[in-house]
């Protein structure tokens, strides 16, 4: 189960490292959006802020996973950013669906193996 743990932590943070320099370093050639998706994708343009957050954090969500560090605040900070993808994807973009699915469960995977610290969030 260690091993597992440590590929899916790795495996998330080098998705997430990709994912968060293509987006400011535009690696490669971006696929033209179309229909609803291109109207998101501007409306979150348009605010100037949203998709640069989303991205750093994605950055240091996914040099935390790389490196081993901060797993466990990663995780619970990326939960809102990984639904997200995943419904963005179910909804409007259903050929990204099957990545969306493994990151959002790689990263429940990641907060089911340290619970134990995350128990004490849920007492009243």
């Amino acid at each position: 189960m260690k091993i597992a743990t440590l590929v899916i932590r790795i495996l998330i943070g080098i998705l997430l490292l990709f994912a968060s320099l293509s987006y400011f370093f535009k690696f490669g050639e971006q696929p033209a959006l179309v229909g609803d998706m291109k109207t998101v994708m501007d409306g979150f343009t348009a605010t100037k802020y949203l998709m640069p957050l989303a991205k750093v954090v994605e950055l240091i969500c996914g040099l935390s996973f790389v490196t081993g560090k901060f797993i466990k605040i990663s995780a619970i900070i990326l939960v809102p950013i990984t639904l997200n993808i995943l419904l963005i994807n179910v909804f409007l973009m259903p050929q990204g669906t099957p990545i969306a699915v493994a990151l959002l469960l790689g990263n429940l995977f990641l907060i089911y193996r340290n619970w134990d610290s995350y128990k004490k969030l849920f007492v009243a």
